[in-house]
């Protein structure tokens, strides 16, 4: 108590406490390069800061414009921006020119962040700071524009046609932007023109001219216009625009095509590269020509081209889309050997394919090397992939260790991981939770997304609680998400579910009057519905709607409509109809339909009969599996009597294994 009544006492000092602004003795010098040096080394951007404004403060170094352009690029390069107009300020007070690499990297700074107005405001003020606008400055100023969410393109003309009016005379930098904005903006003609006016004008277009112009008409199914540009301007000798035209081709799925054209470039002297090769590779994966994809890696080895990261990732894919696990893991291997690093893309790709066929323990042991590996970290789609696996088969405890370890590990989840998340306790019926989560996603600025809903409707529906599924729907849209299709074909399949027949016909009404679009997927759960609690001419009502909609119909649709005829009676007329299903290439026999059709058969026009219709099937190739011989064994069996049947269809039988 004593010691603290001390502390507080305030006495007045005798002699006036002065604190000294100035040191007594001049300090020594410091050179510029010293300066620069410590900043160049700092990591920290606010530490360096702090040292820059120290010096100044104590008046120990007059900053330079060396010192400034390093200070000013390093903020630039954190994007600091409110710190970088500072700087200028300080330097136009203190009469410190600008450089044109210094005002360039503050025009980047902007394009970085996406903010090209304010990099064009700040261009108006170039020479404020000392500096004259230039070719090399209006480039990255018309970059800037180029970049970010918003089409600037009207800007763009404008600077374009302001550098000409300052008599500043672009060159192939400033051509090639132009030839971005135009392409990006679906000007493909003034795009070729503006290749025309680069030559008049002494400017010739180089490789990423060109490669520009016919990469984007082929990015918009212009694939041979693009052919006829490359021939027009003759660069048939640059392969980037063969690589062009090949991911163009690619993309049409027209591989002959692709080869043909690797063939001519082989021809003409062009060495197809790394890029050529794996947009090859990629394609054919994609197409499921795995075998194919395979060859195409044999010759880009045997012409001493290096496959990259890209083109393991797209072999290792392929091998999973078409369930050759062994192999696709093999590949990895392979690709690990022979000294090619991964990257998140194909360790991504690696654990996706492991998920998808069921490997998730596997892909769990990959994230754990990703985690211990310095180079490549997993990111929130690694964490979702595994989530996502595991919702897959509902296990709520390795999901969670998952969602933990990505929060653990500084990742902020995204809605995939969530909507995953949502999915697997619906899959254990902890609606409560997965409702709270939804409510939480929007707290933590990830709001659901109408697939999360969706999830979730189908879980409560799944479950009976139709009730509940009713009333997100019509809360969805405090979420800022509108009901599709897909969360109609939910509730219609709930609905249906628990026998709420007049409710699911009064929503099918519901969707009529707004003139909600239906799917296929919508009239097959109506028709579905309807046959299961026995209004069988309710199912051929809608289908002569679905008809009338021009909703073409699917497997699924003649399943339902052969089992409807065959519960008529109308036997003959799902024959017919069948036949005429199948006869083309449109739908695959399909055994569920047959089996419905010989139960028909078996009960409303005979044994006999049953038994010809079992032939003709055979006959196609379509063998029948234990639902189909239950269904004849019991129509025969519930017939006393008739044991010639019985014996033909036990010869049948044994014939068929």
């Amino acid at each position: 108590m004593h010691l603290k009544h001390l502390l507080l006492k305030h006495r007045k000092p005798s002699i006036p406490f002065v604190l000294s602004t100035r040191p007594h003795h001049p300090p020594s010098p410091i050179h510029e390069s010293r300066v620069a040096h410590a900043l160049r080394r700092e990591p920290d951007v606010t530490r360096a800061l702090l040292h820059f404004q120290y010096l100044a403060n104590a008046l120990a170094f007059k900053h330079t414009p060396l010192t400034y352009h390093v200070m000013i690029q390093k903020l630039a390069t954190n994007s600091e921006l409110d710190s970088v107009h500072y700087l200028l300020h300080q330097m136009k007070i203190e009469g410190v020119p600008c450089s044109e690499q210094l005002f360039i990297s503050v025009l980047n700074s902007y394009k970085r962040a996406g903010l090209g107005d304010r990099a064009l405001n700040m261009f108006y003020r170039v020479q404020e700071f000392g500096c004259r606008p230039s070719v090399k400055i209006y480039n990255h100023l018309l970059n800037a524009l180029l970049d970010g969410t918003h089409n600037r393109f009207h800007m763009i003309a404008s600077v374009y046609e302001n550098m000409k009016a300052e008599r500043l005379e672009p060159n192939v930098f400033t051509y090639n932007i132009l030839l971005k904005a135009l392409c990006l903006n679906g000007k493909l003609d003034g795009a070729c023109k503006l290749l025309v006016e680069m030559s008049k004008r002494g400017c010739v277009p180089d490789e990423v001219s060109y490669t520009t112009v016919v990469a984007a008409m082929c990015r918009v199914g212009m694939v041979d216009e693009a052919r006829e540009v490359v021939k027009r301007f003759g660069v048939e000798s640059v392969v980037s625009v063969y690589n062009a035209l090949i991911c163009g081709l690619c993309r049409e799925g027209r591989v002959a095509e692709v080869f043909a054209l690797m063939d001519e470039m082989v021809w003409k002297g062009v060495d197809p590269n790394v890029i050529s090769y794996s947009s090859v590779i990629s394609s054919l994966s994609d197409l499921g020509e795995v075998d194919l994809a395979f060859a195409v890696l044999g010759q880009m080895l045997r012409r001493g081209c290096r496959p990259n990261v890209h083109t393991f990732s797209s072999l290792i894919k392929g091998h999973f889309l078409g369930g050759r696990v062994g192999e696709a893991v093999g590949l990895w291997r392979v690709m690990v050997l022979e000294g090619v690093r991964p990257n998140v893309v194909v360790y991504n790709t690696l654990l996706y394919g492991l998920c998808c066929n069921g490997n998730v323990a596997e892909a769990v042991a990959v994230c754990d090397r990703m985690e211990k590996d310095c180079f490549c970290r997993p990111n929130v789609t690694t964490y979702s992939t595994l989530v996502h696996g595991f919702a897959k088969f509902g296990d709520l405890q390795a999901a969670s260790e998952v969602w933990n370890r990505m929060v653990n590990s500084g990742v902020r989840p995204n809605v995939v991981v969530y909507t995953s998340m949502v999915d697997v306790l619906c899959k254990n019926s902890m609606f409560d939770q997965a409702y709270r989560l939804i409510h939480n996603m929007v707290a933590e600025g990830c709001p659901p997304t109408v697939v999360t809903f969706n999830i979730f409707i189908k879980g409560l529906c799944r479950s009976g609680r139709v009730r509940w599924a009713m009333r997100v729907v019509d809360q969805m849209q405090g979420y800022g998400c509108l009901p599709d299709i897909r969360t109609y074909n939910e509730l219609l399949d709930g609905l249906f579910s628990v026998n709420w027949t007049g409710e699911a016909c009064e929503l099918i009404r519901e969707l009529e009057e707004r003139k909600v679009e239906l799917n296929s997927v919508t009239y097959n759960t109506i028709m579905y519905g309807f046959s299961c609690h026995g209004k069988q001419e309710h199912v051929l009502l809608v289908l002569g709607r679905m008809f009338v909609s021009g909703v073409k119909p699917d497997t699924i649709t003649v399943n339902i409509v052969i089992y409807v005829y065959s519960k008529l009676g109308k036997v003959r007329t799902a024959i017919q109809l069948l036949d005429k299903m199948t006869a083309g290439e449109e739908f695959c026999p399909d055994i569920i339909a047959h089996t419905s059709l010989l139960w028909g058969i078996s009960n409303w026009l005979g044994d006999e009969e049953a038994i010809l219709y079992l032939n003709k099937m055979l006959n196609k190739g379509i063998f029948p599996n234990i639902a189909t011989w239950d269904v004849l064994v019991r129509g025969f069996f519930n017939k006393l009597g008739h044991i010639g049947p019985i014996r033909i269809l036990d010869d049948i039988i044994l014939e068929n294994g």
